[in-house]
């Protein structure tokens, strides 16, 4: 075995970090940046259009009755994140700088994981069904509550987001989603046979979007203005974030009951955050030239929580 994908590094993880580099190194500029947007755009529509053709709303109903596991699941992600959150902001906000901060407040109110927050369950043993209607579940919610959100945090930090933000997303995201849902009954089949089409679409995808976050905030000078050691303080709250969303999701766990199958779903889906589903809202939602500092907690957030939550699920024991 590739001793890097012991611990959650494979192929995908070092093209992230590859994406970032290139951004850093070689950023897309004038038409190139031009043409780029637009490819991003378009990747991004398909992949929630995609997502909406694959969802199978029975299977989500049919889990729904674990109402424990599900509602500490939303309860973790809607709620208790979006507290921590506003918490970790006042308390670091004055070290991380504006966008930074931003970007911490966006980490908190993203949804969760779906492909790793289900492989991790299944490898540690855990309720895979449930684990499986938990993340689709909060990312369905999520297109729709994470701008709300967004709005309100931004509201409550002195910020704003704009009615063309919000109709960005309704036609970006939201739109290509219902439209697959709608489609799903004479596509779906299709789709769920073809799974290398939605995972080059969603991986491609994420690729985009972080080459050109990273690329249009070095352009804007983004590296020039986050000194070396506000990204070292920056690694250690995500560090300490994710450290206590996952005590908190083992505690909860334990304090309800949950069967451990359960325990480990919740672990997984309770305590992980999507960038799949939060880079697109935020190259919908942020200038181009702000989303590279806006994104960068959610990607040190997930790179760890790949890294952790690989060593856990082997562990479950422990």
């Amino acid at each position: 075995m590739n001793p890097l994908k012991r611990f959650g590094i494979d192929t995908y993880m070092l093209l992230l970090m590859a994406m970032v580099g290139a951004g850093v190194i070689l950023p897309a500029q004038g038409l190139m940046a031009v043409g780029l947007k637009q490819v991003t755009w378009w990747a991004v529509s398909l992949l929630f259009f995609l997502y909406g053709a694959k969802l199978d709303p029975r299977s989500v109903r049919s889990q729904l009755l674990n109402w424990r596991l599900q509602g500490l699941t939303l309860a973790a992600t809607y709620l208790l994140f979006p507290v921590l959150g506003l918490i970790f902001t006042t308390v670091f906000g004055p070290l991380l700088g504006a966008q930074v901060t931003l970007g911490v407040l966006f980490l908190a109110v993203l949804p969760s994981t779906v492909q790793s927050s289900i492989a991790f369950t299944a490898i540690s043993g855990g309720n895979v069904p449930a684990a499986i209607c938990a993340a689709s579940v909060s990312n369905l919610i999520g297109v729709v509550l994470t701008p709300v959100l967004v709005a309100l945090l931004l509201h409550r930090a002195g910020g704003s987001t704009g009615p063309e933000a919000i109709f960005g997303i309704a036609k970006q995201i939201l739109l290509p989603f219902a439209l697959g849902q709608i489609l799903r009954p004479r596509i779906g089949g299709f789709v769920a046979r073809h799974r290398l089409l939605t995972m080059v679409v969603d991986r491609g995808s994420i690729l985009l979007i972080v080459y050109a976050a990273f690329s249009a905030g070095t352009v804007a000078g983004l590296w020039q203005a986050i000194p070396a050691l506000r990204l070292v303080i920056l690694a250690a709250v995500i560090a300490l974030f994710l450290a206590l969303a996952l005590i908190i999701m083992i505690r909860a766990g334990r304090l309800f009951r949950l069967p451990e199958a359960d325990q480990s779903a919740l672990l997984f889906c309770g305590a992980t955050k999507s960038i799949a589903t939060g880079l697109p809202i935020a190259a919908a939602l942020f200038p181009p030239d702000q989303v590279g500092a806006i994104v960068l907690p959610a990607m040190l957030y997930h790179m760890s929580q790949l890294l952790v939550c690989a060593f856990l699920s082997q562990r479950p024991r422990r």
